[in-house]
């Protein structure tokens, strides 16, 4: 059972409430839990909203391989709300099935290309040390330039909090629409 229930109109805020509506239609679901609790807090929603926005659809990364690191964060965190929302959105993003599997699995499975193997061995490192050591900082380093290094970082340490806020709020899984 949610810690803090997702708030209605009232407690929400017409911004969430309606933005909330709005991505439930488009992802299938009842008005995503996760923005109705979270719009409770109505400023920092919307600051959150424009923050997580400009890494996720916004981000210079290419689609596939953000929603590939946000799956590898919801997996070593254990966050069935955030993996199962991005196994969907990873799907318009080029996500296969036997993908999701490897992302289980990790970055040493069989299959990715040199580029997502060091992406998610690096997410696999900040999940478990919060930083990289110099081997790996150089690993990735060589497929990412500087703004894309620091879009990277932030991208695994918004999901990192995400889990978070998801797990320690006990937010519940999103019902499919009727």
């Amino acid at each position: 059972m949610s810690r803090i229930a997702p708030g209605g109109l009232r407690e929400a805020g017409p911004f969430a409430w309606g933005f909330a509506h709005l991505a439930g239609l488009v992802a299938g679901t009842n008005p995503p839990r996760l923005f109705l609790t979270m719009g409770r807090s109505h400023k920092l929603f919307r600051g959150w909203l424009r923050f997580a926005g400009r890494l996720m659809p916004g981000g210079n990364l290419p689609r596939r391989e953000t929603e590939l690191v946000i799956l590898r964060v919801a997996h070593l965190r254990g966050c069935e709300y955030e993996f199962t929302h991005h196994v969907k959105l990873g799907a318009r993003a080029g996500v296969t099935p036997a993908d999701v599997d490897r992302v289980r699995s990790g970055p040493d499975a069989d299959g990715w290309s040199p580029r997502e193997a060091a992406l998610l061995a690096a997410v696999d490192q900040l999940h478990h040390t919060q930083d990289l050591d110099d081997d790996m900082w150089s690993r990735l380093r060589t497929h990412l330039d500087e703004a894309d290094t620091v879009e990277f970082v932030l991208l695994v340490g918004h999901y990192e909090m995400l889990a978070t806020f998801l797990l320690t709020l006990r937010v519940e899984p999103d019902r499919p629409r009727r």
